[in-house]
């Protein structure tokens, strides 16, 4: 069998995927990008994603779309003897294994960590579950309930009014991206020592790291902070503020930005106000502040003031649908869009200087490269 042709600086890894749905497919599209080669193992019926419509691309769901670019499918029915010996034969070749099943439920296929360590021993074995192997090990893990559980829905939403999710999969992104920096560091460590292991990431855990200063805030200070709709518990103003035609972001964290955006505005007065003068001070006073700042940018409209305000260094960004985003990052010459083989999608957020990333699988059909990957099981078994 010819190995995807693939370049970058995991070029030579070969990574066997029997994840699906977000967080694992996500994690092995970033190492698909950055070269390694995804084998993609899927159930007969294929990836739950596949179904997730509409929106469609050519009859394709663009959720699935979205995170498979770069991989090669395999349909292998596990409860079938035959394809849970290639789906083994193949686990024992990878250099990575990643899963995404209630933890232990690979233990039946022989595709659990101790089972593939076994014939593997220099393996890094990645799962991602809901709440880990311990007592939470038997609580199916989506993305939803995460949110409300971490008490990331009680952040969300206006002060008196219901909590809200995030409008993305927020944590099945972050464990994703938490489960690509394990499988590098396991690499690492396997190169310098020869030693494989079991990398673990769970939702919860990544979400209460993601929560960050409000997690800093209940663990170090013994505050429960509650949601604020879009203003900020530590920093005013960083929040929308109304304009002469549409709110504009404006995030002015300290205390030589605030001078900036009150000259901007035509009252550098404000900035030596006492009353202001301070973070901590504006962000007590902020029902003082609020309505002086709102009162000058309803003069010019939420473009006009945004070129403006980033002239003078001061942060602040007009609130864009969708399109708008990949509008502004393509004025920002970020080329936000790649095409693989005539499917379009987002742009893999790293740069390198020396090793490239690498677009050079679309997304795969169901078993599309079953075929040529059942013969090099075989063959090679």
């Amino acid at each position: 069998m010819t190995e995807s042709a693939s370049t970058g600086p995991l070029a030579g890894i070969l990574v066997a995927d029997f994840s699906r749905i977000l967080a694992g497919p996500y994690a092995t599209m970033l190492l698909a990008d950055l070269g390694a080669d995804v084998v993609k193992v899927e159930g007969p019926g294929g990836d739950d994603t596949r179904t997730w419509m509409p929106p469609v691309r050519d009859g394709i769901s663009t959720y699935y779309l979205g995170v498979n670019r770069g991989k090669r499918s395999i349909a292998l029915d596990l409860r079938d003897e035959a394809d849970a010996v290639l789906a083994r034969e193949l686990a024992r070749r990878a250099d990575v294994v990643i899963e995404n099943f209630k933890p232990g439920g690979l233990a039946k296929y022989g595709l659990d960590y101790d089972a593939v360590r076994a014939t593997n021993p220099s393996v890094v074995y990645t799962s991602i579950s809901g709440f880990g192997s311990g007592a939470g090990k038997d609580v199916p893990g989506y993305d939803l309930m995460v949110q409300a559980i971490s008490g990331l829905m009680s952040l969300t939403g206006d002060p008196d009014g219901p909590p809200y999710r995030a409008g993305i999969s927020v944590f099945d992104v972050m464990a994703g991206n938490h489960a690509t920096i394990g499988i590098l560091a396991a690499l690492r460590h396997r190169d310098a020592a020869g030693q494989g292991q079991h990398v673990e990431v769970n939702l919860l855990s990544s979400a209460l790291t993601g929560l960050v200063n409000h997690s800093s805030a209940y663990v170090a200070g013994g505050t429960v902070p509650y949601r604020m709709g879009n203003a900020h518990p530590s920093v005013f103003p960083y929040e929308p503020l109304p304009t002469a035609d549409n709110d504009l972001i404006i995030t002015a964290a300290n205390d030589k930005q605030f001078r900036k955006l009150c000259e901007v505005l035509g009252i550098p007065e404000i900035a030596d106000d006492p009353r202001f003068a301070r973070n901590a001070d504006r962000t007590e006073r902020r029902e003082e502040l609020r309505p002086i700042l709102a009162g000058q940018l309803r003069k010019r409209g939420a473009l006009e003031w945004f070129d403006l305000l980033v002239a003078a260094g001061v942060p602040s960004g007009p609130i864009n649908t969708i399109d708008g985003g990949f509008a502004m990052a393509q004025r920002f010459e970020l080329d936000p869009v790649v095409e693989v083989g005539g499917v379009p999608g987002t742009r893999h957020p790293i740069r390198f200087s020396e090793t490239p990333v690498s677009y050079h699988l679309p997304p795969p059909r169901l078993d599309e490269h079953g075929d040529d990957l059942r013969k090099w099981l075989e063959e090679q078994g």
